[in-house]
């Protein structure tokens, strides 16, 4: 009989009815319940399997593909993949979101309740791990060959509840009714070791005596457009190495029976762990070795799967390093070839700058990741010695090249050698990379100018700009049907793999139908956003004011306390002049502040005193109201963004690297009022100069005041609005059962004010008020909106995925195959 490499199979039909039949067998064979028992959960669960039988097909040939092309592959390593709901994008993907809809309505189920039952896969925190589920869907819908690896944590950061108007961080258990659309895979576990002593032997190491942890993968499909490819996201879970401690357990020591157990498997248990205690600093560095250890032992796996060596390695290996995070995937790559595989150190390092590349997502000197050389030593002393390695052979190359510099030396050295000695982790990453890219044209150039700049000197030809992009299945098809609709009635539904096709709109920006009809999409988009806010957080708004939305992480160069100061200024010029021709404004926030941040969550307490006492006071009549969304996350950015007029993108020159809440809100026909910062600068160019609203200092301003002595009293003693905010807030009006709750703030923006926003005020002010005017012609506003959203086809990740697999990781789409069982080969 003849092996068995293919099974027999069915595509499954996507019809109405044959859905029917697939929830109900699901239902009952997958979940163990019938229609009279089932709960939400369980229908949820059988939906979610019937979804998941139809991408399998796809899957696997595309897995299958892969091996028979012997393709090259890129290994996208990211700590945070911020996937929001899976459902619903793999039926937008597969095209049955209607037919699944209308099966479950014969069945019984509530559609729109199961969806919503989904929770967001707590993978992510923001803006890093977002992007990294965007361009996981654009390789599947470019059909390129390759795998996200990422951490399967069992919570993610935290869900955040709002308690007289603070912060409160709960455990958010997005797992805890299970995950059916991924799949275990304890075939591929891999051992990760900390700790243990070093045994030289034959110009390699053994590395003994370790505190070992098991690395088992959990796969979820990302299915593309169109289902023209599945890719893979491969997360690692951790489990110890033993079991409970039977003898301690006997002993009735039953915390001390499951310590070394707990500690393990502590590794995958929760996002980005409070780093203020030199424990939770210690498991930070853990998780981000647990989980580059785990995928490059999986991708050699793979490759000595196809290939006899490593000769080939460069040529179908792409690895990508997503920010610092997986930095030490470096030493680890070296380690694997050098103690495991027994190459000599030149070729392995050869093959390190050949599979490497880096994205920077920074300039920011105190974001740029740094680890004590006493606690690398300890935990992974291998890996530190093989830091010390690289970096001498590296000083020596640079001191050859540049022999009288010995400030360069100290510079790019890999080792901060100044106060407490600390690996530089950007440094790294950079030096084992053979292209370096940041996110935004203003970013790379920066980038190169300043904290890379001794590098460029001595490897110019690394370095390159990726700006950011954003899929339009889920930014626009999923999240903003009224319209999606619309433009596919006008242009055709290929936007969605196309984006570029949306320049065609610019042809009915003054079309006075077409205007009516955004215009009317846009209300629908706003009533819901005003449905959400008046669930939670409970405040009624007229969906008929200007939605002013500034949604993102909660931080200092973000700036949100700006918008504050303008609410503030705001409000009172409404009560001086309570009869003049205001323009209604509803401003909506959304955000979590990190738990260790004090300052970011001090301004939340206040944008809720400020929100308390403003929309509580009848004498403004409703023209200004203020409003926190608690818990923000990828499912409330579907509501929030489809609804907003204007896009608050403010942060300090210089400071944001890309964005890409910027393009989300411009996609859906929100104007920008921004800070020629980031991506905002090339939005401005495509969408029109005329059709965002800049304000601000730009970066040489900004390095300007700095350089001379930025004095943030001047600006508020030779501003009357900006001093009589600040006096306000100083006087305790917004908390007056504690006065003094502000003082901090105040303080740090009348002594210091590091990122300048009183000297960007009254720009902003005079900027939001060019806003107003726009407003108040609702044919040029709706013009502008029409025009943002044609200017947007360079931002899809399709684009920039696209430029990542043709000029860094010299990857190309898989070939298409003729139709065929898939394989049966493991992944």
């Amino acid at each position: 009989m003849p092996p068995v490499t293919a099974f027999e199979y069915d595509k499954p039909i996507n019809s109405v009815e044959a859905l029917r039949r697939s929830i109900l067998n699901r239902l009952v064979y997958a979940v163990g319940k019938d229609v009279r028992s089932a709960t939400q959960r369980d229908w949820l669960f059988a939906v979610f399997h019937a979804v998941r039988d139809r991408i399998m097909g796809c899957w696997r040939e595309s897995l299958a593909q892969a091996e028979d092309q012997d393709a090259k592959r890129v290994y996208y390593l990211s700590m945070e993949f911020l996937t929001g709901r899976a459902l619903t994008n793999a039926l937008l993907a597969a095209d049955i979101y209607e037919p699944v809809k209308q099966a479950c309505a014969l069945l019984g189920a509530d559609f729109d309740a199961l969806i919503d039952l989904e929770p967001d896969a707590g993978l992510g925190n923001g803006g890093l791990g977002r992007l990294a589920a965007c361009f996981l869907d654009s390789m599947a819908t470019l059909g390129l060959p390759g795998m996200g690896y990422g951490i399967r944590y069992e919570y993610g950061m935290f869900a955040q509840r709002i308690e007289q108007g603070q912060q409160v961080e709960e455990p958010d258990y997005w797992l805890v009714n299970g995950h059916p659309w991924e799949f275990m895979r304890p075939e591929f576990s891999y051992t990760v070791r900390f700790g243990g002593r070093l045994v030289p032997q034959d110009g390699h190491s053994l590395w003994l005596d370790t505190q070992d942890v098991i690395a088992t993968a959990y796969d979820s499909g990302v299915p593309g457009h169109q289902m023209r490819s599945v890719a893979t996201m491969r997360l690692w879970s951790a489990r110890a190495s033993g079991g409970v401690n039977l003898d301690a357990f006997n002993r009735g020591d039953y915390i001390q029976a499951v310590e070394d157990k707990n500690h393990s498997e502590n590794v995958s248990r929760v996002l980005y762990p409070d780093d203020r205690t030199e424990h939770g600093r210690e498991l930070r560095l853990r998780q981000e070795y647990f989980f580059v250890s785990a995928s490059l032992q999986d991708i050699l796996r793979r490759h000595l799967k196809s290939h006899s060596g490593f000769e080939q390695l460069a040529d179908k290996v792409a690895i990508h390093l997503n920010d610092t995070h997986p930095a030490l995937a470096v030493p680890e790559l070296m380690r694997l070839l050098l103690d495991e595989h027994q190459l000599g150190w030149e070729a392995a390092w050869s093959l390190c700058t050949c599979v490497f590349s880096y994205t920077n997502h920074t300039l920011m000197e105190e974001a740029l990741e740094t680890w004590p050389v006493e606690l690398l030593s300890r935990v992974l002393p291998r890996h530190m010695g093989l830091i010390y390695e690289i970096n001498a052979r590296f000083l020596a190359e640079v001191h050859a090249r540049f022999p009288a510099d010995h400030a360069l030396l100290r510079r790019i050295s890999l080792i901060e050698e100044r106060g407490v000695r600390r690996v530089r982790m950007a440094h790294l990453s950079v030096l084992a990379s053979h292209k370096v890219n940041g996110v935004s044209a203003l970013h790379s150039q920066l980038m190169v100018e300043t904290i890379f700049s001794d590098f460029v000197q001595m490897y110019p030809e690394r370095f390159c700009n990726k700006t950011n992009g954003i899929t339009p299945r889920r930014w626009l098809a999923l999240a903003n049907a009224p319209l999606s609709a619309l433009i596919d009635s006008r242009i055709g539904p290929d936007w969605r793999s196309e984006l570029d096709q949306l320049a065609r709109l610019r042809d009915l920006a003054d079309d006075t139908e077409f205007q009516n009809a955004f215009g009317l999409a846009k209300q629908q988009n706003k009533r819901r956003l005003a449905d959400l806010i008046a669930r939670c957080p409970g405040v009624s708004v007229d969906p008929l004011s200007l939605f002013d939305v500034q949604v993102k992480r909660m931080h200092e160069y973000k700036r949100q306390l700006l918008n504050v100061l303008h609410i503030i200024t705001r409000y009172h010029r409404i009560l001086a002049q309570p009869h003049a021709d205001w323009v209604p404004r509803t401003v909506i926030f959304a955000g979590k502040a990190a738990s260790a941040y004090h300052m970011a969550k001090l301004i939340i307490r206040l944008i809720n005193d400020v929100a308390r006492v403003v929309n509580s006071d009848q004498r403004i009549g409703g023209q200004l109201r203020v409003v926190f969304i608690p818990n923000y996350r990828v499912s409330l950015a579907e509501i929030i963004i489809p609804g907003a007029n204007l896009s608050e993108q403010i942060s300090t020159a210089g400071t944001e690297a890309s964005g890409t809440g910027n393009m989300k809100f411009a996609l859906n026909g929100a104007l920008t009022i921004g800070t020629w910062d980031g991506a905002n600068i090339e939005i401005a160019d495509n969408v029109g100069r005329d059709n965002i609203f800049v304000f601000g200092n730009r970066t040489e301003q900004v390095a300007e005041l700095r350089g001379y002595g930025y004095q943030p009293r001047s600006y508020y003693e030779g501003n009357f609005d900006l001093k009589c905010a600040i006096d306000r807030l100083s006087e305790g009006a917004f908390s007056p059962e504690e006065p003094e709750r502000y003082r901090e703030v105040v303080n740090t923006l009348l002594e210091s004010d590091y990122y300048q926003l009183l000297a960007d005020y009254a720009d902003y002010v005079a900027c939001q008020e060019k806003v107003d005017d726009l407003y108040r012609r609702p044919a040029a506003w709706t013009r502008s909106a029409i025009l943002n959203v044609a200017g947007m086809g360079v931002f899809s990740s399709d684009r920039t995925i696209g430029e990542y697999a043709s000029e860094i990781w010299g990857v190309q789409p898989l070939k298409p195959a003729v139709p065929q069982a898939p394989s049966l080969l493991p992944v």
